[in-house]
């Protein structure tokens, strides 16, 4: 193979480049759930693409537990070089800082500083195969008719799933106690196994199981039916007013990080958003939708679910154990 001095004039210039690119240091992106979860699923799905776009590599760490919050202090005590960041879902930054008792010695809006929203989805119910429902109204008389039977399954206690339990068992006056879960994948299994009623979730952790006959998608929390999934109705729509509004994911760095790494990773998490190939993997494999927010509509929206949910949440008495 022969190359033209147009080729080599090219690949003396981008050798240099290279070499530094890979002389640089690698950004930690952590992730407060575990490997194999709907979370780390989204994060991965842009940061697998981020060393092309910016030079350097981009590695996962997984810091499972407390609902997010042990990245979010990760995170925290790590420099403010902008070589490390935290990819969450809403309920971290939401949640953790309004169910008391607080464990979070951080605020969400002044200790950091959001980056990009990644993804927005919708959260749903799935039962499991040995519970005879079909239908969210069927499951809450199952419920009534099988007392201490039944529970619900949340990746977590304090988040936006577990307050959702809450909210339903409330609004249909049933009991339904949460059953906690260090992520998703774990509940899920647990639901197809039948040793656990009902779960709380993301879609991507329900819809194969629910296509495949393994669990049964009873609703979703959203006031209209999601186009990812249109064959599955609103709790609203069954006669059942309990609604989250859509969930979703961004990425955060801590407050302080230089705003030209921000804006840096920033633009190339748009650029990921972007490509086809994401677009589809995020909604026809993780059952989402790609959404990029800069970092100023991504404040914006934190303040605004901050707002909405702290007096739903004082006024349902909720307290994490």
């Amino acid at each position: 193979m022969t190359f033209s001095r147009r080729q080599l004039l090219a690949a003396a210039v981008a050798l240099p480049a290279l070499a530094r690119a890979q002389g640089k240091p690698a950004i930690r992106v952590l992730v407060g759930f575990p490997p194999g979860g709907a979370t780390d699923a989204i994060a991965r799905a842009v940061v697998d693409r981020l060393p092309a776009l910016l030079g350097q590599p981009v590695i996962i760490d997984n810091r499972p537990g407390a609902g997010g919050r042990i990245a979010a202090d990760a995170v925290l005590n790590a420099p403010a070089d902008g070589l490390t960041y935290m990819i969450a879902p809403n309920a971290t930054p939401t949640f953790l800082m309004l169910v008391p008792p607080s464990q979070v010695r951080w605020n969400i809006l002044k200790d950091f500083v959001p980056v990009a929203g990644i993804a927005s989805y919708p959260l749903g119910m799935g039962v499991a195969m040995n519970v005879p429902a079909k239908t969210a109204p069927e499951f809450i008389e199952w419920v009534r008719r099988n007392p201490g039977k039944a529970t619900v399954g949340s990746p977590g206690m304090g988040g936006q799933n577990a307050f959702l339990a809450v909210q339903l068992a409330t609004t249909a006056k049933i009991d339904l106690p949460v059953t906690p879960y260090k992520g998703s994948p774990p509940m899920i299994t647990d639901l197809v196994g039948g040793h656990l009623a009902s779960a709380i979730s993301l879609m991507d952790g329900l819809m194969a199981h629910h296509r495949a006959g393994r669990v049964r998608a009873i609703g979703i929390f959203t006031p209209e039916r999601s186009p990812l999934m249109p064959d599955i109705p609103t709790f609203a729509e069954q006669g059942i007013p309990v609604s989250s509004g859509e969930a979703w994911t961004a990425m955060w760095a801590r407050a302080g990080t230089p705003a030209a790494e921000v804006q840096r990773v920033q633009a190339a998490v748009q650029q990921v958003l972007k490509m086809p190939p994401v677009q589809e993997l995020m909604a026809k494999s993780l059952w989402v939708s790609a959404r990029f927010r800069d970092g100023a509509e991504t404040a914006a929206l934190q303040r605004a679910e901050l707002e909405h949910w702290e007096p739903i949440i004082k006024a349902s008495g909720f307290k994490a154990e």
